[in-house]
């Protein structure tokens, strides 16, 4: 029989092969009670799960030679989960005190773990409740005998067919498992936009869907799959003409691509001849030679989280600077614009209390970005000397993410200021006339943004989080996903008032967020004056092309015409015509 799922569609492209299910063990484990003598034993077993576990993913770092970065970079993150002692040695507490076995000792730390992670207001470091989960789940495997190479090796007999995974969740480890297979999709239950799934699939350039819910209980091992990653849609054994249509749009697809590797090279310029900048969105210093590859013109957002995640301990000064220095050196004199960091560190107003008296906060409103930069000044003079230091080896532009008030402005640059002066102090070698920028990500930032233009030396508007406040939407959560609407007419307000503002007081303004690398609003933001676009390095190539082919000057005044519609209806039509 055939039917559809609707998901999240986070990499685009089209699949069809066979339905390969991912197994995996069950959390709701069985709570037993140990003898006193028992106890010992239980906590040598896990203790030889763990060793297992961790043999296993050193195993699999190895097979990442040809692997994209961030597949190594996933696996070490779940190393370190096994190395930290919230998931070794809390267990073991747990199994001496309350004398119960391994795999349930283990799921109850899990659980608070996961709640924590849940409280971060980063939609990126939420995701990372997942990796806890999936460490968790490879532990209690070994410890059940449920080894995860049994599906490999039946999955071996399939090779004549391009294989699609389909499970609940997937980690990073499990796909550089199937990496000898002729592996085509991913579709999990479970993920949004930033999960690491969607991360790596974007990354490999393979189709994924996720957040589907009951996909992985629905779809049979080995059953005809088409994923349309583009849309959000999964078809369950497509009859013959349905899947005529989608090899037939594959082959255009293929066909594009090739086509658009030619133009990697080519000045990015519009018919009527305005040069337009294309940078890249990074995270790893090993992103630079695929934002090279794909012709990046620069750096337009170069995420530092990853240096703050995972660990126990800050990375120091040096640590952070030879990050950014082999970013920069690597970018070869192209621009590199380093975000500071977007963490958050929300806390519960009464941990001791129970979940029925305790207070919740909304994470997203919480102490994040520059509210905990200025709210940690030492840890935020370390990365801000770091960043300084990295500007001798070439061009540097620093970000300041979610600045709301004139005061975290001025605050902001203080900082810096103070950063500058200890420098000089040492006598350390900087960039003195380092631009510094904000972004604009809020509501609020977008209707005063003559704060930030007064103040600031160029602007970035990350979309992402600009949309997912004016709508009151998370997009991390896709039981909302459907809301998030890039087209709302609130939207294209604040963002066309941003963009005109900037150009009136001839400050440079980018967009860094998912829109930025979104062929179909191209045109849309050309027309509204942007000149500069940040995207993920796969988007690239699609977006010059599209900027090729269009005429900004006939473009305004029909975006101007488009920006007083607000009906959605209406506005959709107007961005087919001004794409056609």
């Amino acid at each position: 029989m055939s039917f559809t799922l609707h998901g999240l569609g986070v990499s685009s492209g089209i699949a069809i092969g066979r339905a390969m299910l991912m197994s995996h063990a069950t959390l709701e484990v069985a709570h037993l009670t140990l003898a006193p003598r028992q106890v010992d034993k239980e906590i040598a077993r896990f203790d030889a799960a763990v060793a297992a576990v961790k043999q296993e993913l050193v195993q699999i770092k190895e097979n990442t030679e040809h692997a994209p970065a961030e597949l190594a970079a996933f696996i070490d993150i779940h190393t370190m989960f096994l190395e930290d002692s919230e998931l070794t040695d809390k267990p073991r507490e747990i199994i001496r005190e309350r004398r119960c076995n391994a795999e349930w000792a283990l799921v109850q730390q899990m659980e608070h773990l996961v709640q924590q992670f849940e409280d971060f207001d980063d939609p990126y470091l939420r995701e990372r409740k997942f990796d806890v989960i999936q460490v968790v789940e490879r532990v209690v495997k070994e410890l059940l005998g449920h080894r995860g190479k049994a599906s490999l090796k039946a999955a071996k007999t399939s090779r004549d067919d391009a294989l699609i995974v389909v499970a609940h969740d997937l980690s990073p480890a499990d796909t550089i498992a199937f990496k000898d297979h002729r592996f085509a999709a991913f579709i999990t239950d479970v993920g949004g936009a930033t999960s690491h799934t969607a991360i790596l699939a974007r990354s490999m350039a393979i189709p994924a869907v996720l957040g589907l819910e009951n996909g992985r209980a629905l779809i049979r091992d080995g059953e005809q799959l088409i994923v349309d990653g583009l849309r959000g849609v999964v078809i369950v054994n497509p009859d013959p003409r349905v899947l005529d249509e989608y090899r037939l749009r594959m082959e255009q697809i293929e066909l594009e691509k090739s086509k658009l590797k030619r133009l990697k090279t080519a000045r990015t310029e519009s018919i009527d001849g305005l040069s337009i900048a294309l940078h890249a969105n990074i995270e790893l210093p090993g992103d630079v030679p695929v934002a090279l590859e794909s012709g990046a013109e620069g750096v337009g957002l170069f995420r530092t989280e990853f240096l703050f995640l995972d660990r126990g301990d800050m990375p120091d000064e040096q640590e952070q600077f030879e990050a950014y220095k082999k970013v920069v050196k690597g970018m070869a004199g192209r621009p590199v614009t380093i975000r500071t960091f977007d963490l958050g560190a929300d806390k519960d107003l009464n941990p001791e209390g129970t979940a029925g008296d305790r207070v919740k906060t909304n994470p997203a409103l919480g102490r994040r970005a520059i509210r905990l930069s200025l709210a940690e000044p030492k840890m935020f003079q370390t990365q801000l000397r770091a960043i300084l230091r990295a500007s001798k080896f070439g061009p540097i532009k620093l970000l300041i993410p979610m600045l709301a008030h004139a005061h975290e402005i001025d605050q902001a640059l203080a900082a810096v200021e103070q950063a500058k002066s200890s420098l000089r102090g040492e006598k350390i070698v900087f960039d003195e006339n380092i631009p510094v920028g904000g972004m604009i990500e809020i509501p609020a930032a977008a209707l005063a943004v003559g704060l930030f233009l007064r103040r600031l030396d160029f602007l970035s508007i990350g979309t992402n989080d600009l949309i997912q406040y004016t709508l009151a939407i998370d997009r991390a959560d896709e039981q909302v996903a459907a809301l998030y609407d890039p087209l709302h007419p609130a939207v294209l307000m604040l963002l066309a008032h941003t963009i005109s503002s900037a150009e009136k007081a001839d400050i440079p303004v980018s967009v860094c967020g998912e829109l930025a690398g979104d062929p179909e609003l191209t045109r849309l933001l050309l027309g509204m004056g942007l000149r500069c676009f940040s995207m993920h390095p796969s988007q690239i190539l699609r977006v010059k092309s599209r900027i090729l082919k269009s005429d900004v000057g006939e473009l305004a005044p029909n975006v101007r015409k488009m920006l007083r519609l607000d009906e959605p209806a209406k506005l959709r039509e107007a961005l087919e015509k001004l794409n056609a």
